[in-house]
């Protein structure tokens, strides 16, 4: 079964209303980004996250000691790397790990076997911030040779493409984050059709 993830949450009552409605995972970014939460707040938003949900951290080139530290303290299950992060820095780190890739052409697509990670996000390439655009990229480019056990599809996802995006991509996981917002906010009954969306593919 296609897994869920409501990413970019930095209020209480979405993260109990992606908890609520069956997330699998959520999201905390610690980048730039008008997103970004403090490891404090981070914090307690975690106390309110049950263990069988994964909490990921999003990071952009943050050094060694900030992911350790953020890791420990929230605490969290895995870091996504959304920047220039190498195969090796990632591997030194050895921390459960996430790279995230933004997906212009297949060479994209390929760099994702070069890395050793648990899982691999396939996005849409920023414009503001590094991360995504809220844009769909081309799904096709991820239908072939990419190991559907470890990949994460992210990208333009929304409660009225999610399930065309399941059929065709047969991701592990999809992701979510401006396609549950209104006027740039968490909405919590976007974040309750997303979930319900992936679930009734699914069953």
């Amino acid at each position: 079964m296609t897994k869920v993830k409501i990413c970019g949450l930095m209020e209480p009552e979405h993260v109990q209303a992606a908890v609520e409605a069956g997330a699998d995972a959520v999201g905390f970014v610690f980048a730039p980004s008008r997103r970004r939460v403090a490891i404090e707040e981070a914090k307690e938003l975690a106390r309110l996250v049950p263990d069988h949900v994964m909490k990921i951290g999003v990071f952009v080139d943050a050094d060694q000691e900030e992911l350790e530290r953020t890791f420990r303290e929230v605490p969290l299950d895995f870091i996504q790397y959304h920047g220039d992060e190498s195969s090796e820095f990632i591997r030194k780190i050895g921390l459960p790990s996430i790279k995230a890739l933004s997906v212009r052409s297949s060479e994209d697509v390929e760099k994702g076997s070069s890395y050793r990670t648990d899982y691999v996000l396939f996005d849409t390439p920023g414009i503001e911030f590094k991360g995504g655009s809220g844009k769909v990229f081309d799904w096709s480019l991820v239908e072939e040779d990419v190991p559907r056990k470890r990949m994460i599809l992210a990208g333009g996802l929304n409660a009225e493409n999610v399930k065309d995006a399941i059929r065709q991509v047969r991701p592990f996981m999809v992701d979510v984050s401006s396609g549950v917002e209104i006027d740039r906010r968490k909405d919590e009954t976007l974040i309750r059709e997303f979930i319900r969306a992936v679930k009734e593919e699914e069953s």
